[in-house]
């Protein structure tokens, strides 16, 4: 005979299966800005997929426009591109210096650049080409997405950014604290009520 204990402890465990390996949500969040000279800079490109069961190749191009005076024209420099599964950088002063930084899913098309100088100011331009494959069309989607990056000669602490990460982390412990201790209030309030049922049984 299966008590009413052992059903309520089942039915918490097979929550807590349920609840723990939720897939990742994608998050279109924008590209830092501030490089810092001599150190790595992530450049930062989301593409979300709105459903991921739907197959699609994806292009990504990403170009490069030096940061010029007004009226005048910036030449744009193609730098590098992800296609069919391999990524290529191409030929100028950023060879060698850019490296894919971007998910397996293709959601994140992100790349970093490794020893940033001063010249590496400017305007980045990210598009990324997306078709998906249906069994009687194949429809397509395109995003663009710029970011001026500034570089400085030492990095500058944000406070708020600083205070916003703490905030995040202790919220995050005393909400996953408070979690468990109602799993072990409920526990108990079950095996107590159990305990008086069966009591009252005999």
């Amino acid at each position: 005979m299966v008590t009413p204990t052992a059903v309520h402890l089942q039915t918490l465990v097979l929550l807590c299966f349920v609840v723990s390996p939720s897939r990742p949500v994608c998050v279109d969040i924008p590209s830092e800005t501030d490089a810092v000279l001599g150190k790595s800079m992530k450049l930062t490109c989301i593409s979300c997929i709105k459903r991921d069961e739907i197959k699609s190749k994806t292009h990504v191009d990403w170009y490069y426009m030096p940061d010029k005076e007004k009226d005048t024209q910036s030449n744009k420099t193609h730098i590098y591109k992800y296609d069919v599964n391999s990524a290529v950088e191409s030929d100028g002063p950023f060879k060698g210096r850019l490296a894919w930084n971007g998910s397996q899913d293709l959601q994140d098309v992100s790349i970093r650049i490794i020893n940033v100088t001063y010249n590496d100011r400017g305007i980045y331009e990210c598009i990324v080409y997306r078709q998906f494959e249906f069994d009687s069309f194949k429809p397509s989607v395109s995003l663009t997405k710029k970011i001026k990056l500034t570089v400085k000669a030492k990095a500058t602490g944000d406070a708020a950014a600083l205070y916003s990460q703490i905030m995040m982390y202790v919220l995050l412990v005393c909400l996953t604290f408070w979690l468990l201790v109602e799993m072990v209030y409920c526990y108990r309030k079950i095996s107590k009520s159990d305990e008086q049922a069966l009591d009252t049984a005999y």
